[in-house]
């Protein structure tokens, strides 16, 4: 059986028609349309004789037993966001089954390959996302709050993730499964529009942006704004304001695709008569390098007192959440690189801004890559995500390919 790109665009289709509706893809983690869906899944593997398994997190494996332990793994998800588009996740898993497919046809490949289709990788019903390869990475930590979280319907967490046959409790048990794992490859849709722009139907992902995301709080005076001349006004939007213009040239000082984003800012006491006493504006700032991006904070937070002394506020910061920059392993890059000019002609390095599955299995010490493919528009996590179906397709041969390089490269 000859790698048939064409079948995965094909099936792609047919999981749309599934599990989607005319808002988009409904594949959200944890409910009855995500089950569907992981059994359309088993069904299209079954022909490879990779054996299943459902790991104590929930995520799905398929094992195809080579001639040494030491395995390959590819990994992609098959849950959406809810109305989501027809790829962002499933590309991955339905790239990697059709290379399973003709590794299966051309014999016992030379090492063990594990395709993964990992469990609540977008965190879309209970707000926790990469649930499922961050237990398999170790790196859950968060259990505790874990067990607190609702849905919008008020069903606790735990009690979901029993429904489908999983104990909160036993999750980080499926640290297991990255036993033996020689390196990890995922194949994504870009969901930006650098390849686009650029007109590259494939990337080589160089890591995953470290992110620095903090509340920032000024705190002025409430007066009258009729009667309150504008000299001797102490409005803490006003210092909210300059900070949000100010991380672009911050953003662009540090440059290799930095960004910084001022996603919010709430007002208190948010009345048009009167000066804004408090404002509250959230802040994320990425990286992929780490001493670039303490900067980027360090610049953002010095600009933020500057300000404050402009206005006569205040100024609070605090953090809500950060996470290293995760660079992907120098040796697949350079493979990955390979593959993309080997089947496109020219390739392009560029850092992923959103998280994924492959973050995580780097955190825990498996080589990782990751391939992009164009995004039409940049747009994902809606119906109008698409992708020029002869890409999609490149995208598939350069999978295929970096996994022969890959295999070659751990025989050697």
């Amino acid at each position: 059986m000859p790698l048939d790109p064409s079948r995965t665009v094909a099936e792609l289709r047919e999981l749309q028609e599934l599990t989607g509706d005319e808002d988009g893809a409904q594949r959200v983690a944890w409910t009855d349309t995500w089950d569907r869906a992981r059994g359309w899944l088993r069904d299209k593997v079954a022909g490879t004789g990779a054996q299943e398994e459902i790991d104590e997190a929930g995520n799905q494996w398929f094992t195809l037993r080579g001639d040494s332990g030491r395995a390959l793994l590819i990994g992609g998800h098959i849950d959406s966001v809810p109305n989501g588009g027809w790829l962002d996740g499933c590309l991955n898993v339905m790239a990697g089954v059709e290379v399973l497919r003709r590794l299966a046809e051309d014999g016992t490949p030379p090492r063990t390959v594990r395709l993964v289709n990992w469990a609540d990788e977008e965190g879309a019903r209970f707000g926790r996302s990469l649930f499922g390869s961050s237990a398999a990475a170790g790196s859950m930590a968060d259990q505790d709050e874990l067990r607190t979280r609702r849905d919008a319907e008020g069903i606790a967490l735990p009690d979901a993730l029993a429904e489908h046959g999983v104990d909160l409790d036993r999750a980080l048990e499926a640290r297991t499964q990255l036993d033996g794992a020689a390196a990890y490859l995922e194949l994504h849709i870009e969901q930006g529009p650098v390849l686009e722009s650029l007109d590259l139907p494939l990337g080589v992902v160089l890591g995953t942006f470290g992110v620095e995301r903090h509340l920032v709080t000024w705190t002025g005076q409430a007066a009258h704004a009729g009667s309150t001349p504008m000299d001797r006004r102490r409005d803490a939007l006003a210092g909210a304001a300059k900070l949000a213009l100010e991380i672009r040239p911050i953003a662009a000082g540090a440059g290799d695709g930095a960004v910084c984003t001022s996603g919010g800012v709430v007002c208190r006491p948010g009345i048009v008569t009167s000066v804004v006493e408090t404002a509250e504006q959230l802040l994320d700032q990425r990286h992929l390098d780490a001493g670039k991006l303490a900067r980027m904070l360090e610049l953002a937070k010095e600009s933020s007192e500057r300000f404050a002394q402009e206005e006569d506020v205040e100024v609070a910061w605090e953090r809500i959440w950060n996470i290293e920059p995760i660079p992907f392993d120098p040796a697949l890059i350079e493979l990955a690189d390979e593959a993309v000019r080997e089947v496109a002609g020219a390739s392009h390095r560029l850092p992923s801004g959103p998280l994924h599955d492959a973050a995580e299995v780097a955190r825990a010490g498996v080589p990782t890559v990751m391939l992009f493919v164009q995004s039409l528009r940049g747009l994902s996590h809606t119906k109008l995500e698409d992708t020029r179906e002869e890409h999609l397709e490149l995208s598939v041969r350069a999978l295929d390919d970096l996994a022969s390089r890959v295999l070659a490269s751990l025989t050697e």
